[in-house]
């Protein structure tokens, strides 16, 4: 079996940017000294990039969103508190080592990629359009697709700027969730090639995300634990609160925070067409999460104080405006006593 093809980026009918590039909105250097508060080995920024409503909050003006999602990260990577990115269409769709070179190419030494594998692989269904289980996938968990098509062309593309590699399990039919045992299985094994893929570059970090709670047992940790990876806090509707997740993060330790806020539990499992009405054009925060952003404020603090890095991304999906929830959350984190 195969994933789909990568395709090249069509040639856009754009308007030219300014002198070329993006700018950085001068309001951003306002969180400069907010920075400089933070934890020197704590990365935090947006899932993907290429949205207009930030306009004055990361833009210098009005771009499209084509030409955002090929120049943003030029500007995007300025911006005091966004320091890494979660690159997300890598789950519909393979990336070429170029296209992930071009990335690379827009951002500075200390810059950091987080980016997803395939649904191609992390999903054990084969979906329509529409997102409904089509047939099973034959090609669920394959160690070599997810070196081949994954790990070789994001570490070759992003060189020293990868950080995090993320295998996102979606949500798993019952015939497979009342076999746990053949899952973690399958996942040993794809984790095993991923780890050997990786032997000149121990500071990528492995980090598996999940949409079943069920899966949370002590079977996952010593799994991860087997094959030197960790577990990607979801935030999510489909998944327990921060706090009923943490256990598994504890079990694990000593090791790195990898977490992804997708969406404000609000809007329940299967809530981001609700997210996306109400946040457009997502350029405000109208879905505070307090709860979730103290709980987040605290785990950040402790991991990064006990000399672990510490990689959050944040979508619109969580509160309305990924700019404004990261520099909330800074604030949050800054306001903490310093650990002990």
């Amino acid at each position: 079996q195969t994933l789909p093809e990568p395709v090249a980026e069509p040639e856009l009918q754009t308007r030219k940017p300014r002198r070329g590039d993006i700018a950085l909105a001068p309001q951003a250097m306002q969180y400069a000294q907010l920075a400089s508060q933070l934890p020197a080995n704590l990365h935090m920024g947006a899932s993907t990039w290429s949205y207009p409503g930030w306009e004055g909050l990361v833009w210098d003006g009005a771009y499209s969103k084509d030409v955002l999602a090929r120049k943003g990260l030029s500007a995007y990577h300025q911006h005091p508190l966004l320091r890494t990115i979660c690159v997300d269409r890598t789950f519909w769709r393979p990336l070429t080592t170029s296209q992930y070179a071009a990335f690379a190419a827009q951002v500075d030494e200390d810059f950091r990629f987080v980016v997803k594998c395939p649904a191609g692989v992390t999903d054990a269904q084969v979906r329509t359009e529409e997102g409904k289980p089509r047939e099973d996938n034959p090609a669920f968990l394959d160690p070599r697709l997810a070196v081949e098509h994954f790990v070789q062309p994001t570490l070759e593309g992003l060189g020293s700027r990868l950080a995090v590699l993320v295998f996102q399990l979606s949500p798993l039919p019952w015939g497979l969730l009342s076999r746990p045992g053949l899952v973690f299985d399958k996942l040993g094994l794809m984790l095993a090639a991923v780890r050997q893929a990786l032997p000149e570059h121990p500071q990528v970090v492995v980090a598996v995300e999940l949409r079943d709670p069920e899966l949370l047992c002590p079977a996952l940790v010593d799994t991860l634990k087997a094959h030197g990876a960790t577990f990607c806090l979801g935030l999510h509707g489909k998944m327990p609160p921060i706090e009923e997740q943490l256990p598994i993060l504890r079990a694990l330790w000593p090791g790195p925070l990898v977490c992804r806020w997708n969406l404000n539990r609000s809007f329940g499992a299967y809530g981001y067409a609700d997210a996306q009405k109400k946040h457009e054009p997502f350029c405000e925060i109208r879905s505070e999460d307090q709860h979730t952003r103290q709980w987040l404020a605290r785990t950040v603090k402790g991991i990064t104080g006990a000399g672990q890095p510490a990689f959050v991304t944040i979508s619109n999906d969580a509160e309305g405006c990924a700019p404004r929830s990261i520099a909330l959350l800074a604030q949050a984190i800054a306001d903490l006593p310093a650990a002990r």
